[in-house]
C-alpha cells in the first residue's frame, strides 16, 4: 500500500479548550536538522506524536466523505433532488474501487492508524520516567488506533491489519479476519480504559476513561455479530455500557433534562452528554484539520432561500451544500408525544426579507391569487412551514405563508419517493445548526462534534439485553431515554414494555435518538450481519430512492490505487462483487 508516515509539527499549540496539531509527511519535516526520532525522544516532544494521532478524526467527523460513508445508503436519508453527487455511496449506483469518497475515507483512516502506530512503536524511546504518564499517552494512542480500526473493518472488512508504523510504499499485504481486527481493538481499548484519566481539564477533547469505555461497549456489541460466543460478547457490551451509566457522576456526564438541550448551540462546548469530543475552534484553526473546520451545519439543510420571504442569513444557515433529506420513514418514526422530533428537526422559517405576493407565486403554493396578490409578508412573520403532517388544501390556501406538507414533498402514491417540484425543500435536520458563524456565506463551522455520547450507552445496553433474552431489561434501558424525550404530561405514553421490544424497535429507537450522528450505516450492518439479502430488502423497503443496492455492497471496495500498488494484488484480492 502507498502509505506514508505522518508526524506532527514540533510547534504544537494546546489551547485552553482543545488539542491542536498539524500533520506533515515525515520526509518534509526536519526541524533544526533533527529527525522525528530526536523530536520524539523526550516526553514533551512525544506529545506531538500523540496530538497528531487525533488529527484524522476530524476528516471523518465533520467533513462530507465520512458523513456520506456513515449515514448515506441507509433507510433514513434521501439524496436531495435525486442528485447524482456521491450516488455511488448514497444510492449504490455504479460503485467501483475508483470512487473518490470511498478512496478519500480509506486514506484518512489509514493515515490515522499509521500515526497511532508510530507513537505506539516509539514510546519506549521517548524518555518517560513516570510510568503513569507513559501509560496515559500510550492509552491515548491505543484508543485512537481502535477508533480508526473500527471504521476500517466495518466499512471494508478483513483487509490488512497493521500494528507497526509504515515507512514508505508497501508492495505486499496480507488479509486478516474481522475477528483479528477486533482482538486488537479490544486489547487497545481495555488498556485505554485502565490507563486514561477521567478528565483532562481544559483539554476536554482528549480521550478519557469514559471515551474508552464507551467505544469498548460499541466494539463489543459489533464483535458479537461475528463468529464465536455471541453471549459472551453481548454480556461484555452490556456491562461496559452499564459501567459508563453507573459511573456517570464520577465521569461528569449525564443526559440533558430535555433532548433539545443536547443540541442547543449554547451547550455545544464541553457538552455534558459527550463521551468523546472533537473540538473545533474559531480562534485556533489548527484544531480544524484543513482550515475548513466542521461542515456539518450545511449537509442536512433545506434550500429555504428559494421560497418567499427568505434570503440567506447566519441564523438560518448556508444551504448550498446539501447532502441529505429525511425519508418519510424517518419522519414517521416519531409519535406526537416524542419531543425528539422537535429537538431534531426544523419545520418553521421566519421571514427575514419583506416579500410582496404575486399572482404566479400564489398559485404555485395553492393560494387564491386574487386574494394574495399584493399582500406583504413582513420581517418577523412566519414565511414557511414544511411539515411531515397532512394539511388540507383549504388550510394551505388561507395561510399567509408557504405551507408544504408530506404530499408536496413525497409521492405518497408511489412508495413515498421524492416529488421533483419541491425536492430541494424539506423538513430539515437541525442538530448541527451553527448560528455562531461570523458571516452568512461562511462554510466553516466551529461546533464541537460528539462521536460517542452518553445516550448511546442505554441503546447499546438495550440491544445487548434483548440479544441475551432479557426484553424487560432492554425496555428499562430504553425507557430512560424515552422518559427524557417525553413531552410534558406524556411520560406514561412514552414508556415501553418487554412485549414492545424487538430488533426493529431497537433500530427505530436508534434512529429517533441518533439520526444524523454518523451511526446509521454501522447500525444496519450490525443488525443484518450474515444476512446480506435481508439488508438489501430492508433498505429498499424503507428507502425507495435506493434501487441499485446489492448484497455485496455491505462491504466497500478496496480503493483501486491502493490495490494496484500491490505486487501480490491477485493474492490479496478485491472485496467480492467489485
Amino acid at each position: 500500500m502507498k502509505m506514508l508516515k505522518y508526524i506532527a509539527l514540533a510547534a504544537v499549540v494546546v489551547s485552553s479548550a482543545t488539542i491542536t496539531s498539524c500533520n506533515k509527511k515525515l520526509d518534509e519535516y526536519n526541524p533544526s536538522g533533527s529527525t522525528a526520532d530526536a523530536v520524539w525522544s523526550t516526553p514533551a516532544g512525544f506529545i506531538t506524536a500523540v496530538n497528531a494521532a487525533y488529527f484524522e478524526t476530524r476528516n471523518w467527523y465533520g467533513k462530507e466523505d465520512g458523513t456520506i460513508m456513515a449515514e448515506g445508503g441507509t433507510d433514513i436519508w434521501f439524496a436531495p433532488q435525486k442528485q447524482p453527487y456521491a450516488k455511488e455511496i448514497i444510492k449504490y449506483e455504479a460503485l467501483t474501487s475508483a470512487q473518490n469518497t470511498n478512496t478519500n475515507a480509506w486514506k484518512y483512516l489509514w493515515r490515522g492508524v499509521n500515526q497511532a502506530n508510530a507513537g505506539i512503536n516509539r514510546i519506549d524511546q521517548a524518555g518517560f520516567t513516570d510510568p503513569v504518564e507513559k501509560n496515559t499517552r500510550l492509552a491515548e494512542l491505543r484508543f485512537l488506533r481502535a477508533f480508526y480500526y473500527y471504521h476500517i473493518v466495518e466499512q471494508w472488512g478483513g483487509v490488512m491489519l497493521r500494528t507497526t508504523e509504515t515507512d514508505g510504499a508497501l508492495l505486499t499485504a496480507t488479509r486478516s479476519t474481522p475477528e483479528e481486527f477486533y482482538d486488537v481493538m479490544i486489547g487497545d481499548l481495555e488498556f485505554a480504559k485502565d490507563n486514561l484519566p477521567n478528565t483532562w481539564g481544559a483539554e476536554y477533547s482528549r480521550a478519557t476513561k469514559k471515551s474508552a469505555l464507551g467505544l469498548l461497549a460499541r466494539v463489543y456489541l459489533a464483535r458479537a455479530s461475528y463468529s464465536g460466543d455471541a453471549t459472551s460478547w453481548y454480556t461484555k457490551a452490556r456491562n461496559a455500557a452499564q459501567e459508563v451509566i453507573n459511573r456517570k457522576t464520577e465521569f461528569g456526564v449525564d443526559l440533558w433534562a430535555s433532548y433539545a438541550d443536547m443540541w442547543k448551540p449554547a451547550n455545544n462546548k464541553k457538552n455534558k452528554e459527550a463521551l468523546f469530543t472533537l473540538s473545533n475552534s474559531s480562534t485556533n484553526t489548527q484544531t480544524s484539520y484543513d482550515g475548513n473546520a466542521s461542515r456539518m451545519h450545511m449537509f442536512y439543510m433545506s434550500e429555504y432561500t428559494k421560497r418567499p420571504g427568505m434570503t440567506r442569513d447566519i441564523a438560518n444557515g448556508r444551504e448550498d451544500d446539501r447532502k441529505f433529506m429525511p425519508t418519510l420513514y424517518l419522519l414517521d418514526l416519531f409519535k406526537d408525544e416524542d419531543s425528539r422530533y422537535e429537538g431534531s428537526f426544523k419545520e418553521v422559517w421566519i421571514c427575514n426579507t419583506a416579500y410582496t405576493w404575486d399572482g404566479p407565486t400564489s398559485l404555485l403554493y395553492g393560494k387564491d391569487s386574487t386574494v394574495f396578490k399584493g399582500k406583504v409578508m413582513k420581517v418577523g412573520d412566519t414565511a414557511m412551514v414544511i411539515t411531515r403532517r397532512a394539511i388540507s388544501a383549504s388550510d394551505k390556501a388561507t395561510k399567509p405563508y408557504v405551507v408544504l406538507d408530506r404530499a408536496d414533498i413525497y409521492n405518497l402514491a408511489t412508495n413515498d419517493t421524492i416529488i421533483p417540484t419541491f425536492s430541494n425543500t424539506y423538513v430539515q435536520l437541525n442538530k448541527f445548526a451553527d448560528p455562531n458563524r461570523t458571516s452568512k456565506d461562511q462554510r466553516q463551522g466551529y461546533n464541537d462534534i460528539f462521536p460517542i455520547r452518553f445516550a448511546e450507552m442505554f441503546l447499546i445496553a438495550a440491544e445487548a439485553e434483548f440479544r441475551l433474552g432479557n426484553p424487560g431489561a432492554a425496555a428499562t434501558q430504553i425507557n430512560f431515554l424515552r422518559t427524557r424525550a417525553a413531552k410534558s404530561g406524556q411520560v406514561a405514553a412514552m414508556q415501553v414494555t418487554a412485549s414492545d421490544i424487538n430488533l426493529q424497535f431497537i433500530l427505530d429507537e436508534r434512529a429517533r435518538e441518533m439520526c444524523g450522528e454518523f451511526q446509521r450505516w454501522f447500525d444496519l450492518k450490525r443488525m443484518f450481519r450474515g444476512d446480506n439479502a435481508g439488508w438489501v430488502k430492508y433498505i429498499t423497503g424503507k428507502n425507495p430512492d435506493i434501487i441499485a443496492v446489492q448484497p455485496y455492497h455491505m462491504l466497500r471496495p478496496v480503493p483501486l490505487n491502493e490495490l494496484s500498488a500491490l505486487t501480490n494484488r491477485d493474492a490479496f484480492g478485491q472485496n467480492d462483487g467489485y
